[in-house]
């Protein structure tokens, strides 16, 4: 498991980490969603004992990360500007990933040729972007982590590519029970990998669920009122409006069958419940209209 307690860090005055708590549970594929600039990378490389915190706690089942080399053998990373030297090819890469990682598989890195099919012996940084990203994951999936942070993973990779990158590491959490931690922009492929979710914005996490229980609190409805001038019941939590035509689209906090029940006093003429997003529920847990993308008349 992975934990931050009360983590704070300053640079120049500027908190770029706030009290952050945050909870990773052992096994789970944790998504870390948030704007620009709410300290996603800095939690991660705090994480990742890159940086020392100025208060708070990160442990990684118990023990503390930075200056720990045998917690830090357990956990691998792959940050957005993947580090290489510069006269590397692939090969020398790895030997250098060897002499860290003690269970690097050579195994699993001679069958992962044949996946990546990169030439070994050509210098990375002769690499196109999403070929250097492919040699991250080829490169870091053989030191055969127990935890794996992520940070903006696929970029830079094709459409093939990210599906064949998510299947490797799907496979390591169902075989070998891998603990993931991602942070990226990209929330539908999050919506389809990952079962727990924290949302972070200003140096905290506001809230962090499993992914059912957050799509489970908040309901998109759509709604056609058979008398236009009725009014909300006063309970009813509303977080968004918007309207077409007569068709009324909310989007209310509580589960789909109290909030149905709820406005059916309505007798409205359509009354449909349905699932919100990740992108949907990030935006709304953000601010709700606050955040949204707005019109600007030119």
């Amino acid at each position: 498991m992975i934990e931050t307690k009360n983590l704070r860090k300053q640079f120049d005055g500027f908190a770029a980490l706030d009290g952050t708590t945050l909870t990773v549970p052992t096994g789970a594929v944790y998504g870390l969603v948030g704007p620009n600039g709410a300290g996603k990378s800095t939690l991660i490389r705090h994480i990742t004992g890159i940086y020392r915190q100025d208060e708070g706690e990160v442990l990684v089942d118990g023990e503390g990360v930075y200056e720990n080399p045998k917690v830090k053998a357990r956990i691998a990373s792959i940050p957005d500007d993947w580090y290489y030297f510069m006269q590397s090819d692939v090969r020398e890469m790895m030997r250098f990933y060897r002499g860290f990682y003690p269970d690097f598989s050579m195994e699993r890195y001679e069958k992962f040729k044949e996946i990546f099919a990169i030439d070994e012996k050509r210098t990375i940084r002769r690499l196109s972007k999403g070929m250097q990203k492919q040699v991250a994951f080829w490169l870091t999936m053989c030191t055969m982590p127990d935890y794996l942070i992520l940070d903006e993973p696929v970029d830079g990779l094709d459409p093939v590519m990210r599906r064949q990158v998510w299947s490797l590491i799907m496979s390591d959490v169902a075989e070998r029970g891998t603990t993931v931690l991602v942070s990226s922009h990209n929330l539908r492929e999050l919506e389809d990998v990952c079962d727990h979710v924290g949302i972070m914005n200003k140096g905290r996490v506001l809230l962090e669920r499993s992914l059912e229980e957050l799509q489970g609190g908040t309901v998109k409805i759509q709604l056609v009122l058979a008398d236009e001038n009725a009014h909300m019941p006063q309970d009813v939590n509303i977080l968004h409006h918007s309207a077409t035509g007569r068709v009324q689209t909310l989007i209310i906090r509580g589960d789909a069958q109290s909030v149905t029940e709820r406005l059916s006093i309505l007798q409205p003429l359509l009354l449909e419940a349905m699932p919100l997003s990740l992108e949907e529920i990030f935006i709304y847990e953000l601010g709700g209209v606050d955040y949204e993308v707005k019109d600007i008349v030119l």
